[in-house]
């Protein structure tokens, strides 16, 4: 179903949202530094971001969350859990190439073996308007990794931006819950004639450039290959490509304490840090930077792949805009297909 969302409504239709969901969307806390995070007010939603700094996974896989808490209360414990959710919620404004993020993840949190409930309480309770990205940056590759700027799966809804308008695509069950939203109106032929000129224009902008079919075989090859001691020197192992991309799932847990009192906490972690393999003897596998580089290129396009039958990336550029050193995962790549 086809319909039309007009702009000078987007902030009451936000607000009929929050009547019923948790509302969640982009806002700049701070030039430069954009976040999804939970809604107070429909006025801090940032709706022209492009993409957030920090990526929608942190809606479902937070950076820090809290998984239980204890307190000793006489000779009883007392423990709460926080799996559960409270409301249902809404996520406005993620980008295709995050919901694809997000896609990606769901291989690791809700497989066949395992099941985090965390996660998939999150995940069930979630609703995902999506928005097109009708204007890529130069750092986008997501028509290389298999994704493209007006991908509309994982999508519940989907904007595209006319203008004046949003033309809003329903695509699943969760987003036919929200179709008679009353600030939805019923989109008019030429409102489909210009999304699908927006679309070409778009797409065309973005034509894949990566040929990332062979590179899982060429790093088969090049487990040992000198190839390694080039492509580690630029990088600082400072970890920020790993803590802003949309795959990266990695994670440790700290159990904190105080008095009578404590909570286990689940926190991001990242391959890139030097003590993440370092084993209780004080063997580290990975010792150098090099070892650290050569496993992040490695589980994202080999042994993912080999697990789940897709690439861990979405081609965001994330890991290239926000990089202090420059270093550009398209040209590793490049020089990895040229090996």
């Amino acid at each position: 179903m086809k319909l039309k969302l007009d702009k000078k409504d987007l902030r009451p239709f936000w607000e009929s949202l929050m009547a019923d969901y948790d509302l969640y969307g982009p806002v700049e806390l701070t030039e430069g530094v954009s976040v999804f995070k939970k809604i107070d007010r429909p006025e801090e939603i940032s709706p022209n971001v492009l993409n957030t700094q920090k990526p929608a996974k942190d809606v479902f896989f937070p950076q820090s969350e809290v998984m239980f808490r204890y307190e000793e209360a006489g000779k009883r414990k007392e423990v709460t859990s926080f799996e559960e959710l409270k409301r249902k919620r809404v996520l406005w404004g993620a980008r295709p190439c995050d919901i694809q993020g997000i896609s990606v993840i769901d291989h690791v949190f809700l497989g066949k073996d395992y099941t985090d409930v965390y996660f998939q309480r999150k995940r069930e309770g979630t609703t995902i308007i999506g928005v097109a990205c009708d204007h890529p940056r130069s750092t986008c590759f997501c028509s290389s990794a298999g994704g493209g700027p007006f991908l509309r799966d994982g999508s519940d809804l989907f904007f595209v931006d006319l203008g004046k308008a949003y033309l809003v695509e329903v695509l699943t069950e969760k987003g036919k819950a929200i179709q008679g939203n009353r600030f939805f109106q019923k989109a008019k032929k030429e409102d489909l004639a210009f999304a699908k000129e927006v679309e070409k224009k778009a797409s065309k902008e973005l034509k894949p450039t990566l040929s990332l079919e062979e590179t899982e075989k060429k790093l088969d090859q090049l487990v040992e290959s000198a190839l390694w001691d080039r492509i580690h020197e630029k990088c600082l192992g400072c970890g920020a490509c790993t803590l802003l991309c949309p795959t990266c799932h990695c994670f440790d847990i700290a159990d904190e304490s105080l008095n009578r009192c404590g909570q286990r906490v689940r926190n991001w972690d990242t391959c890139l840090s030097e003590i993440y393999s370092q084993e209780t003897s004080g063997h580290n596998p990975r010792p150098t930077v090099r070892e650290r580089t050569r496993q992040r290129l490695m589980h994202k396009f080999s042994y993912f792949p080999k697990n789940f039958g897709r690439i861990a990336c979405v081609g965001c550029g994330r890991c290239i805009l926000y990089c202090p050193a420059n270093f550009d995962i398209r040209q590793v790549i490049e020089k990895i297909n040229a090996n």
